[in-house]
């Protein structure tokens, strides 16, 4: 394969637009404004391929960032882009070579195989929620413990694309900022981002640390001479207004009975209405006017995946030229990226971006005659802003009666606003690194950053529960049961009416794994379990809280979703159930060949060789707190009883092979501070002739997400003397590691109390601070350097339970 041309036309049996060849070309920019059915999916993830995969020049291919992070405001456009990605890779034989992942609240396996091989070439597509709030180091849909991993892979070695970005809201600054920082600051790997859409306000992409656009790539001559795409620019629709009262109680039924007049048999009529509640209300209209004799049906987010993918099958499907035709009634899920052409388009006034976007639905293909663009007022502008929303109905009206383009429309100047939103600093980014909560037990919430607050979601799951609280063995919910809902006074009302929610407690153990959700505790990012009995739901309405039917559930058990990432604070559960019984100095070494070997792979130019060699020490080193007898009489008990007397004369243990699965002694103990508390005292001497000593600590320490830049006990543990399971004065033996025979130790918590010690020596979390704020090293880095040995630990433990 030699040229751009014949690898497009492999991939997808059609030749590439001129913008897009020239993106292929130069590189991805940093704005891409072109018309709606322009194809810009296309004109950013093949030019990412080409060049990554098969650009004649080697250093173009090295330069170009190993993993393309897609950005979408809408799930049905990740689900469709998926889909697209995995045509194209099928088409150019890279579906063993280029892995695809979908980023989504209960999809997700922790150790899923884009975080697991990092050094793999990967699309990353999902929601701006799910990427962004991953990328500040708030994961939602994830568990706190996975967080750092997610900000260490998605800020180093990542082209970033934000489409659509019209819908963006605050995500789009947010966005900008966070490429001006990674600039500012430094990152181990390049990372660059381009944001697309038809209707761009460049003004609005100008932030305080990322202030001008540099590159742009729009439609040129060539592409408007372009018969293919000529004929979608040309494309015409007639515009009229529905005139109904917007306060009439009937007007859902008023717009039903003109849609039912204004459909035409063997065409598709497509409706897009501003709020989910709306759609509802105008379908169940429409099921009165048109009974069964037209197909109908609804789309909008709020469905479980597998009725949501249903529906939009349903929607994108081929019309029957000689049958009843199809109505879809939708929200602005179909607004934007969905290729989907309409004979009959109906909207609701909405700013004037969203026309221009809803708009290039009707007669997308330019194949349609006669096409007609129908509009109405509404009572109220929400999601909106009511100036915007009368500006765009000055304009609708100035157009009665005229034929109007995608092109026309789209350059056609009516006023929007300028919505001020919470702007990410240089102290919010380093602020958002460590992931412990507060003594009050919150996060810093990131939600003012990344959508306006009533558009922020959570996720729900219905199981048969009995009315009774979830058991202890109860899977969290995974993808295929979750519902997203808004987390504001839809579901805080829910809970109010006395139907039950639970959540996972990431402090609470097998005992108390599910804690019920107050209306207080409502918040995006939650992923929640209801009983089936409460209501909520049905595969044809989706989400709708005045629904009190039984919610269908599944039949097929579903397998675990976010399971094992979905532990609490004490739990080790890839020690206690690993499958296979490994000795520490074995796994110590594996981990080390580990992180030497991603290194390598990865070569990231942005750390110095002191700093990658901190890494190998510190998967050297990362579990020499096993070796502490709570662990170790942990494992024991997790033998079968036929053989502990031969595994408690063994070891040490870094797991088990039992497959069993038992808890500590002490229930918040982590194997990771011991280990960390050993190299800051007694076993120090492993740390000799090693540069970037603090680094190798904060690493050991780091490796499993619970231990960040202040160490605290848990409130249970505030009379024991603990903190997170270890006693001033506890011993660990002299073990074996790879290059020698560790010393025994004696732990002191003294380092990890605030202030300086009675020595002078900085604590914890000055040492901590101090690696996070140097200038050559930074969040960012660090964050990287903390994935990069999390992941070595994975595959080091996945490699030894194969058969050899």
């Amino acid at each position: 394969m030699t040229s751009y041309d014949e690898m497009v036309f492999a991939a997808s049996g059609h030749r590439p637009y001129p913008w897009q060849v020239r993106v292929a070309e130069q590189g991805l920019p940093e704005l891409i404004a072109v018309e709606t059915g322009a194809g810009k999916t296309a004109g950013v993830v093949l030019p990412w391929l080409y060049r990554r995969q098969f650009h004649a020049d080697p250093a173009v291919r090295r330069a170009t960032p190993h993993w393309l992070v897609f950005c979408l405001p809408l799930r049905t456009l990740v689900e469709q882009s998926e889909e697209q990605v995995n045509l194209w890779l099928s088409g150019l034989k890279l579906t063993d070579k280029v892995l695809v992942h979908v980023a989504m609240g209960g999809r997700e396996d922790g150790r899923d195989e884009w975080r697991k091989h990092p050094e793999r070439d990967a699309v990353v597509l999902g929601t701006v929620d799910m990427l962004v709030s991953r990328a500040l180091n708030r994961g939602y849909g994830a568990s706190r413990f996975s967080w750092p991993i997610d900000f260490g892979l998605l800020n180093n070695g990542v082209q970033w694309v934000f489409d659509e970005i019209q819908l963006l809201g605050p995500a789009l600054q947010t966005g900008r900022q966070l490429q001006g920082l990674r600039d500012q600051i430094g990152t181990a790997l390049p990372t660059t981002s381009t944001w697309m859409s038809a209707t761009v306000d460049r003004e609005a992409m100008c932030t305080v640390d990322n202030p001008e656009v540099a590159t742009v790539v729009s439609l040129g001559p060539d592409d408007r001479d372009d018969v293919r795409l000529a004929v979608r620019l040309s494309a015409t629709k007639v515009v009229k207004e529905i005139v109904v009262d917007p306060g009439d109680p009937k007007r859902a039924a008023v717009l039903a009975q003109a849609l039912a007049v204004q459909h035409r048999p063997g065409t598709r009529t497509l409706a897009i209405v501003n709020t989910v509640r709306a759609a509802r209300e105008l379908v169940a209209q429409l099921q009165k006017q048109i009974g069964e004799e037209v197909p109908l049906t609804l789309l909008h987010s709020r469905f479980r995946p597998p009725d949501r993918r249903a529906r939009l099958h349903e929607v994108l499907a081929d019309v029957d030229p000689s049958g009843p035709g199809s109505i879809v009634v939708s929200t602005q899920v179909v607004e934007a990226g969905v290729d989907l052409s309409a004979a009959t388009l109906f909207i609701e006034a909405a700013p004037w971006p969203s026309i221009v976007q809803r708009a290039g639905r009707c007669n997308r293909d330019g194949l349609t005659g006669g096409a007609v663009m129908l509009w109405a007022v509404v009572a109220k502008p929400a999601p909106y802003e009511a100036d915007d929303v009368d500006a765009a109905i000055i304009a609708l009206r100035s157009l009665e009666g005229q034929a109007v383009t995608a092109t026309s429309l789209r350059e056609r100047h009516v006023p929007v606003a300028r919505l001020s939103y919470a702007v990410l600093r240089r102290t919010d980014l380093f602020g958002l690194f460590d992931t412990a909560p507060d003594l009050s037990g919150n996060d810093i919430d990131v939600a003012p950053f990344i959508r306006i607050g009533d558009e922020l979601d959570l996720h729900i799951a219905w199981r048969e529960l009995g009315g009774q609280a979830p058991g202890v063995d109860e899977l969290t919910p995974a993808a295929a049961e979750l519902c997203p809902a808004p987390a504001g006074k839809e579901v805080r009302d829910f809970v109010k009416e006395s139907r039950v929610l639970w959540r996972l407690d990431h402090l609470g153990d097998r005992d108390s794994r599910w804690v019920r959700v107050r209306s207080q505790d409502i918040r995006p990012g939650l992923v929640l379990l209801a009983d089936s009995s409460a209501g909520g739901y049905s595969r044809e309405l989706g989400w709708d809280p005045t629904l009190r039917a039984t919610v269908p559930v599944p039949t097929d058990q579903p397998p675990p979703g976010l399971v094992t990432a979905e532990e609490g604070l004490g739990e080790d559960l890839l020690s206690c159930q690993h499958g296979t019984w490994l000795e520490l100095e074995r796994h110590l070494a594996d981990v080390e060949a580990e992180v030497r070997s991603l290194l390598a792979l990865l070569d990231p130019q942005g750390l110095t060789g002191g700093m990658r060699e901190a890494a190998a020490v510190a998967g050297r080193l990362h579990d020499i707190g096993k070796s502490h007898e709570v662990f170790q009489n942990t494992m024991v008990r997790c033998a079968d009883e036929t053989e502990r007397d031969s595994i408690s004369a063994g070891g040490p243990w870094a797991k088990s092979g039992s497959g069993r699965r038992a808890r500590h002694s002490r229930r918040f103990f982590r194997h990771e501070l011991a280990s960390a508390l050993a190299l800051l005292g007694d076993a120090a001497s492993a740390l000799q002739g090693v540069p970037e000593q603090h680094l190798v600590v904060y690493l050991v320490a780091a490796h499993h997400g619970r231990v960040r830049l202040g160490i605290r006990s848990v409130p249970d543990e505030q009379r024991s003397g603990y903190t997170l399971g270890i006693a001033e004065g506890d011993q660990l033996p002299a073990v074996r590691i790879p290059g020698g025979l560790l010393p025994s130790a004696t732990l002191s918590l003294e380092r990890v109390s605030m202030g300086r010690s009675v020595d002078g020596v900085a604590s914890w979390s000055e040492r901590a601070l101090a690696l996070r704020d140097r200038v050559d090293l930074g969040p960012l880095r660090l964050g990287f350097l903390e994935s990069v040995v999390r992941l070595a630990d994975w595959r080091a433990s996945a490699a030894a339970e194969r058969p050899s």
